[in-house]
């Protein structure tokens, strides 16, 4: 029988296994669970950018700054989780020049490092690109593995005394409102156990409005899904962004022989069972090909959805694009429940952070004055690909982000 943990964690993704992570390097007893392997949600399945913050410069500072800060950290702590490609934002002829400036300016009042380059040097960069290439600038992207990211954070915690429970789905959650709160956690799955935590964390994305339910308390997701399309392309170093207002098919990851070109962004109502469309992947591969047309012909390796975890409960925005990434921890005390909290939206990029907010919180809820260690302590394995892997492996197996990565050794 499981011992009934002081914080419960419910979701392993990248932020439940940041958070199990973090309060674990804090000396509090914490257990995770997640009713399919790790990662298995919107973690491993995005088209894996680390985003240095230019993507949101313009429109939202905020994140922006909080996407420059963590991908640093992230590549001080995270090895061979990630990889630094660097990343274009490319104007073709028909895109507006005056975006490009707004965005090329937003950068440099964050502090994003740029370079800016004629069409002949981006051409000399990626020999590649349409010749409707106008002009371009250099930004510090880079790609991130994150089925290692979160099993390493995952084997993280279990080394710090944390218990960590793959295919253990939450079934029922019994509450007493007022001071009690939370009294029970039915899971089931693997685990099959009935846990007492003292405190309960709801880190399970475009899904918390399942878990608030199950607590009778509210959060407001408005999740938005959006096809990501590997194909056959080898050698292409640097992400490629079309530098434009958010739209379809404007973004060019490099993976291993890949790429992977995305997204769109549909409106669904329940982030298990949503339709998915043709035209999302035709739609995404000529868009992208715009920019680097060999894609348009490229053999298709793998197609896949993810589903965006976004926070709006007035659900603004016709396609969502328009909803804020940023992130928020929602305190349910206000609820009659003052041993739960969510912590909603956000980017992969900027998990630990989100995690270390909410371990914060978490922390402050219980009366331990224990500091964040998270920003400089690596994480385990992260220079060894084979080590990453075999975590991956003891954790649900790997994600369609990085199925051409993980288990080849790759770093």
């Amino acid at each position: 029988m499981t011992a009934d943990p002081t914080v419960l964690v419910i979701g392993g993704g990248a932020t439940g296994a940041g958070v199990a992570r973090d309060l674990a390097l804090r000396d509090v007893d914490v257990t995770l669970v997640e009713r399919g392997g790790l990662a298995g949600g919107t973690s491993g399945r995005s088209h894996g950018l680390l985003h240095s913050g230019a993507r949101y410069a313009e429109a939202d500072e905020r994140g922006a700054a909080e996407c420059l800060s963590e991908s640093r950290t992230l590549r001080e702590i995270a090895g061979a989780c990630v990889r630094d490609t660097g990343g274009l934002f490319v104007r073709l002829e028909a895109d507006d020049p005056a975006y490009f400036e707004k965005k090329l300016d937003a950068c440099a009042e964050i502090g994003i490092d740029t370079e800016r380059l004629d069409a002949a040097d981006v051409r000399e960069l990626v020999p590649d690109l349409s010749d409707d290439v106008a002009e371009a600038f250099r930004v510090p992207d880079g790609v991130i593995y994150p089925s290692r990211l979160v099993a390493a954070n995952a084997a993280d915690a279990e080394r710090h005394g944390a218990r960590v429970h793959p295919h253990a789905p939450v079934e029922d959650i019994d509450v007493t409102p007022g001071e009690t709160g939370v009294t029970s956690v039915r899971v089931g799955g693997e685990l099959d156990e009935t846990v007492e935590p003292e405190y309960v964390v709801n880190a399970t994305g475009a899904w918390a409005d399942r878990i608030a339910e199950l607590a009778d308390v509210e959060v407001g997701m408005a999740p938005s899904r959006g096809v990501m399309v590997s194909v056959e392309y080898d050698g292409l170093g640097p992400v490629l962004n079309r530098c434009r207002d958010p739209d379809d098919g404007d973004i060019v990851v490099p993976h291993n022989g890949e790429v992977v070109l995305g997204t769109t962004s549909v409106p669904v109502s329940d982030p298990d069972a949503y339709e998915t469309a043709e035209w999302e992947i035709e739609r995404s591969i000529e868009e992208c090909a715009a920019m680097l047309p060999a894609v348009a012909d490229a053999t298709t390796i793998r197609t896949w959805w993810g589903v965006r975890p976004l926070y709006a409960p007035d659900e603004a925005g016709s396609t969502r694009r328009g909803i804020s990434r940023g992130f928020t921890v929602i305190d349910h005390a206000d609820e009659d429940v003052p041993n739960l909290c969510s912590v909603v939206g956000g980017k992969l990029t900027t998990y630990r952070e989100m995690a270390e907010v909410t371990s914060d919180h978490v922390c402050n809820r219980l009366g331990v004055e224990a500091p964040c260690r998270t920003t400089t302590e690596p994480l385990p394995g992260a220079d060894d690909p084979e080590q990453l892997d075999a975590f991956v492996e003891r954790y649900g197996g790997s994600n369609p982000t990085d199925a051409d990565v993980v288990g080849a050794g790759e770093s």
